[in-house]
């Protein structure tokens, strides 16, 4: 493991566990698709397709884009509002050094819920989730598998 990989661990373990943030509401139901149906990450990424990349309007105040790669996905979220949460590795450093945090409304939500290998775009209003991380609420959202 590199020195920067084993530095992200802490956090990226941490983040995880807290991912749950509070937000805007509207929703479709949590994806039943469980995570033992996705394919193993290596495999997924030799088969990804181009990721568009998600931009902030001109002039939008607080908006901030990322991408990356997701590290892990909260399906079914503990509010009960519909959204889903990712985790990206990125070097796009919103919520923590290498990681960004996207929370998607119940409306936004893509099905089938992309998984860990899968990459994402997203862009959107930076605020705080319900542990205080930071993290982008995705007006523009992009996956690709």
């Amino acid at each position: 493991m590199t020195p920067r990989a084993s530095a992200l661990l802490p956090a990226t373990l941490a983040l995880a566990l807290f991912a749950g943030c509070g937000s805007g509401g509207g929703g479709s139901p949590a994806s039943t698709r469980a995570s033992g149906d996705r394919m193993p990450a290596a495999a997924h990424a030799a088969t990804s397709d181009p990721l568009p990349h998600a931009t902030c309007p001109a002039g939008a105040a607080n908006c901030r884009s990322a991408e990356g790669t997701i590290i892990y996905v909260e399906r079914i979220d503990p509010d009960g509002d519909g959204d889903a949460h990712f985790v990206l590795a990125s070097e796009d450093s919103v919520t923590a050094p290498g990681l960004a945090v996207i929370d998607v409304e119940r409306g936004m939500r893509p099905d089938p819920l992309p998984g860990p290998g899968d990459r994402v775009s997203a862009a959107g209003p930076v605020y705080r989730g319900s542990y205080g991380q930071r993290q982008i609420q995705a007006d523009e959202l992009h996956v690709a598998g």
